[in-house]
């Protein structure tokens, strides 16, 4: 909770004993995903995974670890760690390195690319259910078509039940990823590692040191400074507040569709 700055009632999102929908909340220093049975807290350099031995969590830390090893992920090693995050219910720690360097600026952020991997985890997961609903309802239908009877009216009555359950689990993440486009605010929270360079530029030593030599100007000099210093200060916290969100736009709205055609 002390590194990622979240409150308890976040990381109840993340208990599996608590039927909390799917769900993806931006905090000041984390993300906290639940979709489905991908539960995680992102940060700007590391992913804390719930329950990374889970078997139904494999072939989804495989595309993650896959996916961040990638070139240009400046990223060299990832391991999980298994349960010893105890304020977070036994979450898999996978540690990574510093952020990239100012090189790496065209790089899509870490952040990103782990909410890409749980995105298309979920939907891949789902798509599979629908398929195998299929699969099932469809001789079902036609036995039931056939002959009319308890039996058959009953499997086709646990098919649909089925069904209602999968589309409102898809409705949920639909929802919630409309939410996020639809609010520029909530977009802007998931930038967690432009809010860190941010606040590292703010707290550079060359930044302390101008407003040293600042303060030591003559008085008529000093309201004019102040007058630049409070201008420049509201850009940059216009800056931080309303940051470009055309990347992240674009990743929840190819998703979106996605979800919309299941």
């Amino acid at each position: 909770m002390e590194m990622t700055g979240l409150p308890a009632r976040d990381l109840r999102v993340l208990d599996q004993l608590l039927s909390y929908p799917s769900t993806i909340l931006g905090r000041d220093r984390a993300i906290v995903l639940n979709l489905e049975h991908v539960k995680a807290i992102v940060t700007a350099a590391e992913v804390l995974v719930r329950d990374p031995s889970n078997q139904r969590l494999q072939p989804f830390l495989l595309e993650l670890h896959a996916r961040l090893a990638l070139p240009d992920a400046s990223i060299a090693n990832l391991a999980t760690d298994g349960g010893d995050e105890t304020e977070q219910g036994g979450q898999g720690n996978v540690p990574m390195p510093a952020l990239g360097t100012p090189g790496c600026a065209k790089n899509q952020p870490f952040e990103f690319k782990v909410l890409e991997v749980c995105l298309e985890h979920t939907c891949k997961c789902m798509e599979s259910e629908t398929l195998a609903l299929e699969k099932e309802a469809y001789p079902a239908l036609d036995e039931l078509a056939t002959r009319v009877s308890t039996r058959n009216l009953e499997h086709v009555r646990q098919i649909k039940s089925r069904l209602v359950e999968l589309l409102a689990r898809v409705q949920k993440v639909r929802d919630d990823i409309e939410r996020l486009l639809d609010d520029d605010a909530d977009m802007s929270e998931l930038y967690l590692t432009r809010k860190f360079a941010f606040q590292g530029a703010n707290e550079s030593p060359g930044r302390v040191e101008s407003n040293k030599r600042a303060s030591a100007d003559h008085d008529d000099k000093e309201e004019e400074d102040h007058g630049d210093e409070t201008e420049s200060s509201g850009d940059e916290s216009s800056a931080h507040v309303k940051p470009d969100i055309q990347e992240l736009e674009m990743l929840l709205e190819a998703y979106f569709v996605q979800v919309m055609a299941r």
